[in-house]
């Protein structure tokens, strides 16, 4: 049965990811940003957001968000959206439910426009954007 392969493998490319360095992008044209503001609802769910620009993608890219607040070394993911790797400017919003609650005030953000580029037949994690910057966060 192939599920359980399938399993594996999205699960090393998944501890691939957690532990691949940030590399900048090696084309200036492809870009993250975040928006300076995030949010916090009620039942403590972030929101982020911000725009991006990648090329070229040969597999699936997505956009992905963490946080960081009272422990710098510890980020927590904040969903991640699909991304279309055209040259042109996108949008993207990430919304999540960190494990440990946010406060309001300043956080460290990182987003990343990343892509799960087939190689050998296995998806190795290539970057084609990273963005690190404290951002503020706000009660809904």
């Amino acid at each position: 049965m192939f599920v359980r392969p399938a399993l594996g493998l999205a699960a090393g490319a998944a501890l691939l990811l957690l532990t691949a360095p940030a590399a900048p992008a090696a084309d200036p044209s492809e870009t993250v940003t975040v928006e300076p503001t995030g949010t916090i609802a009620a039942d403590g769910t972030v929101t982020l957001s911000g725009t991006y620009r990648c090329l070229g993608n040969t597999g699936p890219a997505f956009v992905s968000s963490s946080v960081s607040q009272a422990k710098p070394d510890v980020r927590q993911g904040i969903g991640g959206t699909s991304a279309v790797c055209d040259g042109q400017e996108h949008r993207w919003q990430n919304t999540g439910k960190p494990s440990d609650a946010l406060d309001a005030g300043t956080a460290s953000v990182e987003a990343a426009v990343m892509e799960l580029r087939p190689v050998g037949g296995l998806p190795l994690p290539r970057f084609h954007a990273v963005q690190r910057q404290d951002v503020t966060l706000t009660r809904d």
